[in-house]
């Protein structure tokens, strides 16, 4: 049985620049690193995998690997983007606190079950805070929310995507 996520890893370009926006900026405490010298099939690299703990002990992990070739570039919020939960009052200060700071940064959006705000990080992905409105826990109840009526729905009348 899956217990939980333990964490989440994407490339970064800079592993300094990373802990920046993760640690001192969003409050998340580097918890660990891994020097990574040798893959398990035996190429040498020079890695490191570093861990940004959540309050639920959860993490979020970055590679930072020079010797790898990777198209960094800003993802679109419907391909890639992490959310992550917040108190409600964190999100107005932390909307302020983008917008000092000079980041990127977007919301609040209304959901209707979720109140969001949008950063992006210095990789290029978008980076969500989110705060659960009063019907969060009903809205995501899968036992009365309908969800796999209305996927079964979407699959019977969407539209291939035009080329």
């Amino acid at each position: 049985m899956i217990r939980k996520l333990h964490h989440n890893a994407y490339r970064c370009r800079d592993a300094e620049q990373t802990r920046r926006f993760y640690e001192d900026f969003l409050g998340l405490p580097l918890a660990g690193t891994l020097l990574i010298d040798e893959t398990k099939s035996g190429r040498k690299t020079r890695t490191l995998h570093t861990f940004y703990e959540l309050d639920d002990h959860s993490y979020l992990a970055f590679f930072e690997a020079p010797d790898m070739a990777f198209e960094f570039k800003d993802q679109h919020d419907y391909d890639l983007h992490i959310a992550l939960e917040v108190d409600a009052p964190v999100l107005k200060a932390m909307l302020a606190k983008g917008r000092a700071a000079g980041i990127e940064t977007r919301g609040v959006s209304d959901h209707s079950f979720i109140h969001s705000i949008y950063f992006r990080d210095p990789n290029g992905y978008v980076i969500e805070l989110c705060a659960k409105m009063a019907n969060h826990d009903q809205a995501m109840d899968r036992r009365i929310n309908g969800a796999r009526a209305k996927l079964d729905r979407w699959q019977a009348e969407k539209q291939p995507a035009s080329a």
